[in-house]
């Protein structure tokens, strides 16, 4: 979402993480609007969309290291309009400013780390191409390669105590999220995103913790999402989830919560291996908490189980470790909780892995 819906993100986000509203431009010229009908054109869309004030590439997924101890990562690249400065034809101005966040999440030592960047685009520091996805800050990057929409993901991330480069190819069609992934994100029509997936890629790589540098394997999900305007101004953060199922299906599901923790708005898809998606109505969702935890740091209240019923079925979503909170104050200035989680079906069976987001709990989203 989403980060999706990234953060939304929403993106921020999501990734799907907020920046502050910024004033129109001087110009007068009217923003860009998220409309129905208009279909996703590949490899187009893989690329940067800057006419737009919000955007974001959300990568997540479940690891294995050789001797089969179980990783999250998480890398998400962020690209931000600043429309003060749109009509300055100075080659300084700060035009797009790109951000990113990268996590691992180690499950057996039960230890998240995280990093976060950001830097104004151009000047050799951080960009995004407009023909398909390159998007860099620094030495950090994500880059596609690939024939139609076959794709090759190239991710690197460098940090103090983790680093990872990691190869994540396709195995099956990108996932259009919504009505031809136009996705509505409230109860206006503005309040969209244009938005598609790629589940179910396959990841190999290598994953550096602590100096130790270790061969993984696994599955990955990825978000793509841009819009002008997201969200309606009740709500004040999103659960989202992200999760590949193991016999080759894809959910995904989300809500938009009030401050009284009431749904705002909701959505999702199902996809199995082989058929056409399933798209779910704001009314076929409902996410229902479970067992909490509090964070020792913001002293938020996390739900880390919950229930989450779908025409797909209904699901328990498990977070494999409590304590996978995220303070992005130094880029997006949001603190979320995003890890790495398990998909059990109604018998409380292990059907998949993926991520759990859930913004606004510690502050309300700004996006």
């Amino acid at each position: 979402m989403d980060r999706r819906f990234c953060l939304q993100a929403l993106g921020t986000l999501g990734a799907h993480l907020s920046l502050p509203a910024r004033a129109a431009s001087s110009s007068g010229a009217q923003p860009p609007e998220i409309k129905p009908g208009e279909p996703l054109r590949f490899p187009r869309d893989f690329g940067a969309h800057p006419e737009y004030r919000t955007e974001w590439w959300y990568i997540t997924g479940r690891l294995l290291t050789a001797d089969r101890q179980t990783l999250g990562f998480q890398v998400t690249f962020f690209r931000s309009r600043v429309d003060t400065a749109q009509d300055n034809p100075s080659r300084f101005a700060t035009k797009q400013l790109i951000l990113a966040h990268a996590a691992i999440t180690d499950v057996a030592g039960r230890q998240l780390l995280h990093d976060q960047r950001i830097a104004r685009e151009g000047l050799g520091l951080a960009g995004a191409t407009l023909d398909d996805t390159h998007v860099h800050l620094k030495d950090w990057s994500l880059q596609r390669t690939g024939s139609g929409t076959q794709s090759l993901y190239q991710a690197q991330a460098k940090a103090q105590d983790f680093g990872f480069t990691l190869a994540m190819r396709s195995t099956q069609a990108p996932l259009v999220q919504g009505q031809g992934g136009y996705s509505r994100k409230g109860p206006l029509p503005s309040q969209a995103s244009r938005y598609y997936s790629q589940p179910q890629l396959a990841v190999s790589g290598q994953v550096n913790l602590h100096g130790k540098a270790q061969a993984v394997t696994g599955q990955a999900w990825m978000d793509h999402e841009w819009s002008e305007s997201l969200l309606a101004p009740e709500a004040v953060g999103w659960d989202w989830i992200g999760m590949n199922l193991r016999d080759g299906s894809a959910l995904m599901a989300f809500r938009l919560r009030r401050q009284d923790g009431s749904t705002l708005w909701a959505g999702g898809s199902f996809r199995a291996p082989g058929q056409a998606a399933r798209i779910f109505k704001p009314d076929e969702v409902r996410f229902t908490p479970g067992r909490t935890w509090q964070s020792p740091a913001t002293h938020a209240t996390y739900p880390v189980e919950w229930q989450v019923d779908t025409p797909a079925g209904r699901f328990t979503v498990r977070a494999m470790l409590d304590a996978q909170e995220l303070a992005g104050q130094q880029s997006t200035g949001t603190v979320y909780w995003e890890g790495l989680s398990e998909l059990r079906d109604a018998d409380q069976r292990v059907v998949g892995e993926g991520y759990l987001e859930m913004t606004g709990y510690a502050n309300p989203m700004v996006l």
